[in-house]
């Protein structure tokens, strides 16, 4: 309804795969990545720095209402474009 394309991780038919092949995933299909997982994924992200690799952002959301994520995110979709997220890393 905001013009936005989501899609899980079980949609894209990614449920059992490891987070280098998630986050590779999220890249090849140009999406920008969202998490809970800061931990692995802000691994992923200085991996990704330090080997010339690009990915088209990462969002780690701490626990909260899938309502109050799902606003944090339109605040972020709604000001920050597609270039600006490239190879960076947003906590929500």
């Amino acid at each position: 309804a905001r013009g936005f394309t989501a899609i899980t991780t079980r949609d894209a038919g990614n449920l059992h795969k490891d987070d280098d092949e998630q986050l590779s995933y999220a890249a090849d299909n140009q999406f920008v990545f969202v998490t809970h997982n800061r931990v692995d994924f802000e691994a992923r992200a200085l991996e990704y720095f330090a080997s010339g690799k690009t990915h088209c952002g990462i969002i780690i959301a701490i626990r909260r209402p899938p309502q109050d994520i799902v606003r944090r995110l339109l605040v972020i979709s709604n000001n920050v474009t597609a270039d600006e997220m490239v190879n960076q890393i947003r906590y929500i």
